[in-house]
This record gives C-alpha cells, structure tokens and sequence, in this order.
C-alpha cells in the first residue's frame, strides 16, 4: 500500500494575521470569537489560523469581509 503524502497544514499566530492584516492581535482573536475567520485551538488552548483562509481573506476588500 502507497501512504498518500500531503503538506502539513501552515498555521499562523494572531500576531502573524495581525501584522498581514496590520492591526493588534486582539482583533484578530475578535474576528475569530465573531466566526469572521475560523481559528485551531492548540493542545495549550492558544488559537492558530491557517494560512490558505487568511492569504484568501487578503484578496477580498476588507471592509465587506472583516468590517476594517
């Protein structure tokens, strides 16, 4: 049997979104509390976004997407 090999998942930190997005890492956990953007919880409970949603959410004007 062949085991299919695919890419892990790319996470980012709240800090990372922030910086792409250039606001504070506590909107980005709003956005995520308000299901604009979907989070991961890590085991410790700390939230990561993937990064194929947030490059997407970057295409999109903002203001209709996140209401920056």
């Amino acid at each position: 049997m062949s085991a299919r090999q695919t890419e892990p998942e790319v996470l980012l930190t709240p800090s990372e979104v922030a910086a792409m997005f250039r606001v504070d890492p506590k909107t980005v956990t709003r956005w995520a509390k308000a299901g604009k953007l979907s989070a991961v919880r890590t085991l410790g409970g700390h939230r990561r976004y993937r990064e194929a949603e947030v490059r997407g959410l970057l295409d999109v004007p903002q203001q209709r997407v996140l209401g920056v």
